[in-house]
């Protein structure tokens, strides 16, 4: 259509350019024809130039913020740990409740502005913000509201010696999750076309309000394991080593006294939860940042359901070793600490167990890989935020087990004196180093490979084989379906020798397996018959419903106090104390986090199969 005649814009479009304009995003013009004569110069790429450059600006822009604000906060509450002059715990608290609040005005708004424009059509990313992952997050939210509560009756209990912030504190904090599990129920699949800066600053916001808040809630959590840590190395013959408690308790009475001594330990005890859940929060608000702008591809996956089905043999033996878990954390936390003999028994107990475990796994691990490499199926290489944080997290938080693993590899070797449990330490570092390697690459290609397309007409019409005097051309290949088959004669075409046939999948594959064989390709023929079809599905299915319960496992015993790391006391002597608590402190959170996350990962392996 010549460019004087061109057709009036439609009024959606109109209102689109309006709110690309609004956002701060120059208009592109469009694109000017050569005079005749002249070269046609290469056309770069629509919004190339216009759009990319604000939207990586924003992005550099919010990603600084979000770091000087996380930085900022972890100085805090360094100097609130360290017991830093004119710092108190009511200025780390008002710090952070300025930042809750400021997050909480920012969803507020975002809500509202998506209620008033809720008839536009909003892109959503599919792959973010799944509905078990969202499920998960709701429930460590509930406990970590409970956690609020039991911290207001410790605050109402201590009122005569505590600042108005340790009240204020955990009611912001209840309301701050209760609005953001609502905000991501509802748009942690948003994908925001707007590129407005508000909204990329709000978003990074919240992903460091609640990377501090997880920073703050392991503080507590380290520092209460830390004071029993050094009561208990008493027990085990360390004398040498100092055990100043390191205690905040407030100086005065509580009223009554049976309250909050219940109130006290029950904290500590959810801490766990409240730490699982803002480290999910976080990524989950992280995937979001980084989606705004993103071009969705129009190809959408297929959701993926969870059946029980054919899984009786791996949920067997993972809720066996749940069980098993349950029991021995209950022993090592009544046996550790009671006498020098109890305490190494009490190690050796975990150490046998963990290194059957941790055996076990590995070897389930192998066994999928060995699968993976059986079946030449192409992986999924298509862009996906949600998927790359998953595998950025499982790699990175690995690395805090593997840190305390290779400090305990080293005290072994380099200990002078060798108590009865050293050996069993060292295979279990061993292990735990091996164990994770191989669960990551198992997890890695699991949520890289292509999903399973089973359908009826693949299953049954397959091969059409078309025969013209004595030349054989084999059309359709074991792969494609009938209706393809149905295509490849053209119409008024003339096959005076045509024989077309629908065969089944087994019968259909027979002379393209005759032929591989005869070649060496290593076609499906060369796989074991328990490898194929469903079976092989059945096989990595109990595969990874045995690994998702072990992970769960794992996760237990150094969530709830049963950290040998701490106990043993042979890493203290030859790094130091100082040292090797610093070093465990910073890693512990990571690995406890690293088995929530890879049991996460594998219910979507599950699920996916």
């Amino acid at each position: 259509m010549p460019e004087g005649q061109r057709a009036p814009a439609s009024p959606r479009t109109a209102h689109r350019a309006r709110d690309r304009g609004s956002s701060g995003l120059a208009v592109c013009p469009p694109p000017q024809r050569p005079a005749p004569g002249f070269p046609e110069s290469p056309a770069p790429r629509r919004g190339a130039v216009c759009a990319s450059v604000p939207q990586k600006l924003a992005e550099a822009l919010s990603s600084q913020y979000g770091l000087n604000v996380f930085v900022a906060g972890l100085l805090l509450l360094l100097a609130w740990a360290v017991h830093a002059s004119g710092v108190g715990k009511s200025d780390l608290l008002c710090f952070l409740t300025a930042l809750m609040l400021l997050q909480l005005l920012w969803m507020l708004w975002y809500v509202g502005h998506s209620s008033a424009h809720r008839r536009l059509i909003r892109l959503k990313d599919t792959h973010a913000g799944a509905r078990w992952l969202r499920g998960s997050i709701t429930l460590f939210a509930v406990i970590t509201i409970i956690l609020g509560c039991l911290k207001i009756g410790y605050f109402i209990g201590f009122s005569e010696c505590l600042s108005a912030t340790e009240g204020v504190f955990p009611v912001t904090h209840a309301v701050h999750t209760l609005l953001q599990v609502y905000f991501l129920w509802g748009h942690a699949k948003d994908v925001i076309q707007s590129f407005k800066t508000l909204e990329r600053f709000g978003v990074i916001h919240s992903v460091f309000t609640n990377l501090l808040l997880w920073a703050n809630s392991v503080l507590n959590e380290s520092k209460h394991q830390l004071n029993e840590h050094k009561e208990r190395l008493i027990t085990l013959g360390f004398g040498n080593i100092s055990i100043d408690l390191d205690d905040h308790t407030p100086p005065c009475n509580c009223t009554p006294l049976a309250f909050c001594s219940v109130i006290s330990q029950g904290i500590y005890y959810l801490y766990p939860f409240n730490i699982e859940y803002q480290i999910l929060a976080s990524t989950m608000l992280y995937v979001l940042w980084k989606n705004i702008g993103r071009k969705i591809d129009s190809h959408q996956p297929q959701k993926m359901h969870f059946k029980f089905h054919g899984v009786m043999v791996g949920s067997v033996l993972g809720l066996t070793v749940l069980a098993a878990t349950i029991g021995v954390v209950v022993v090592y936390l009544i046996q550790i600490g009671r006498s020098k003999t109890k305490s190494e028994s009490a190690l050796i107990m975990f150490y046998v167990y963990a290194i059957t475990l941790l055996v076990l796994m590995g070897a389930a691990g192998l066994v999928g890989i060995q699968i993976y490499r059986i079946d030449e199926k192409s992986l999924d290489e298509s862009k996906n935020p949600a998927r790359k944080v998953d595998v950025d997290l499982l790699v990175g938080t690995a690395f805090g087990s593997w840190l305390i693993s290779w400090g305990s590899i080293l005290a072994v070797l380099c200990a002078e004196s060798c108590p009865p449990y050293t050996w069993y330490n060292l295979a279990y570092s061993i292990l735990v180093i091996v164990e994770k390697y191989i669960q990551n690459l198992f997890i890695i290609e699991s949520t890289h490979r292509e999903p399973e397309k089973l359908s009826e007409d693949i299953r049954t019409l397959r091969v059409v084989t078309v025969c013209n005097g004595n030349a054989a051309y084999h059309v359709s290949s074991c792969l494609e379906s009938g209706a393809v088959a149905g295509a490849v004669a053209p119409q008024g075409s003339e096959m005076p020798h045509a024989v077309v046939r629908n065969m089944s999948l087994r019968e259909g594959c027979g002379k393209e397996q005759e032929e591989r064989r005869r070649e060496g390709a290593p076609g499906s023929a060369c796989r074991p018959r328990f490898l194929q079809g469903n079976a092989k599905r059945r096989v990595l299915k109990n595969i990874a419903a045995f690994l998702f319960l072990c992970n769960i496992s794992l996760w237990i015993p150094p969530a709830f106090g049963c950290r040998p790391e701490y106990d043993n006391g042979l890493e203290e002597i030859v790094f130091g104390f100082e040292p090797w608590i610093i070093v465990v402190n910073l890693a512990m959170p990571f690995s406890i986090f690293y088995r929530m996350h890879a049991a996460a990962s594998l219910f979507e392996v599950y699920c996916k199969i």
